[in-house]
């Protein structure tokens, strides 16, 4: 099997990497980024870098003014922009408005394309995606989606709150995910300036690399025109399906860039701080995690490039997302935890990047669905092959 890239897909990837480095990590300290992301302004200075270099939002079609990539070239690009914790927010590849362009691009009409998308691809506004909800409502279970959308007229009102909304502070649209009188799920599009919108609190939350934070936004007596409904009435959990399994992937893309940031910084420690009269790194218990590392890091890159090849072949890769993500969300947290363990006082504090990846990739075993939620869906299938 002859997996080298071919000549433009490498220079690609070069590029990236020189962008992501030479450009994106100086601003890594940036007054302008608290624990609830990066400000607006700093956001802005990076996507104008991205676009001057042509790697601005690279994902979306080419008729959007993206590169049109496949899930697999996707892989290449995003794991070199994850190399910095600012890298996925400088080219626009960043949760939740990269999944957000890529369900756009496939369920949104025309004129909400040209509304909401196009702004969107051009890094001029931002957008959050609002499904999950406090109990007793929709988590890892949407069946359970307590959000209601009720028909009045030619309106839809909507009402509910929703919680760990990645982005709401600052954003300009949102996706809701809301439940008609029959009980079916269907998706709306909304400014979040409209009455009946409110962004009640930001949440302090262990991670600090998404712009606007995860917000508690409360929808009273929304009004939506049955024109801003995104796609069809009653299939907003099949286009949650469009957007989540791909989703899953970049999460695990983005995570693998930041898992060998930590891994390389904790190489070039162990190398030459000494320890007991030679360089740490020469010591058993040491080794042996750089070397776990390098399994980890090794398995979560194979299960990236699989599943994105069977995305680009045309498969649904609902199973095979679940896997990958569970797999890269376990082995790259495992990765950063032993580069803390190396680093040991150096690696608690913010002297390297390493403390903020830590807190930063923690998540991802709960975002986009927990890995146990992951591990049961996968178990069903399993057994039900059996029949």
């Amino acid at each position: 099997m002859d997996f080298s890239l071919p000549p433009h897909l490498t220079e690609l990837q070069t590029k990236v990497r020189s962008f992501i480095r030479e450009k994106v990590i100086p601003f890594e300290s940036d007054s302008r980024q608290d624990s609830h992301g990066p400000h607006e302004s700093l956001r802005k200075d990076l996507i104008d870098m991205a676009r001057a270099e042509g790697l601005l939002t690279p994902h979306a079609s080419r008729e959007l003014g993206g590169l049109g990539l496949s899930h697999v070239e996707k892989a290449i690009v995003f794991v070199e922009a994850g190399y910095s914790t600012l890298g996925p927010t400088a080219m626009n590849i960043h949760a939740p408005d990269e999944g957000n362009i890529h369900l756009m691009e496939v369920v949104a009409n025309e004129d909400q394309k040209n509304r909401w998308l196009k702004p969107l691809v051009r890094g001029d506004i931002r957008s959050c995606f609002a499904m999950t909800e406090p109990a007793p409502g929709a988590g890892a279970d949407p069946s359970m989606l307590n959000t209601t959308a009720i028909k009045d007229g030619d309106d839809y009102v909507i009402s509910g709150t929703k919680w760990f909304i990645t982005g709401a502070t600052g954003a300009s649209f949102a996706i809701i995910m809301a439940k008609l009188e029959d009980g079916s799920a269907t998706m709306f599009l909304s400014d979040m300036d409209r009455p009946g919108i409110n962004v009640v609190r930001q949440m302090d939350a262990l991670d600090s690399c998404f712009a606007g934070g995860h917000g508690v936004v409360e929808f009273k007596d929304l009004r939506i025109p049955s024109r801003d409904v995104l796609g069809e009435v009653g299939k907003g959990f099949r286009y949650a399906q469009i957007r989540l399994a791909p989703a899953r992937l970049t999460h695990c893309m983005r995570w693998l860039g930041q898992a060998q940031r930590a891994h390389d910084i904790a190489v070039e420690y162990a190398s030459t701080r000494q320890a007991f009269g030679v360089a740490l790194g020469t010591h058993e218990g040491v080794g042996y995690m750089l070397a776990d590392n390098d399994m980890d890091l090794h398995t979560s890159r194979l299960h990236i490039w699989h599943t994105a090849w069977l995305l680009d072949q045309g498969e649904r890769g609902n199973f095979e997302s679940s896997r990958a993500k569970t797999v890269c969300a376990e082995a790259e947290c495992r990765v950063v935890d032993r580069c803390v363990q190396i680093l040991g006082g150096q690696g608690v504090t913010s002297e390297t990047i390493v403390m903020k990846i830590f807190k930063d990739i923690r998540a991802f075993r709960i975002y986009d669905g927990p890995s146990e939620v992951h591990r049961w869906s996968m178990a069903k299938k399993i057994i039900a092959q059996q029949h």
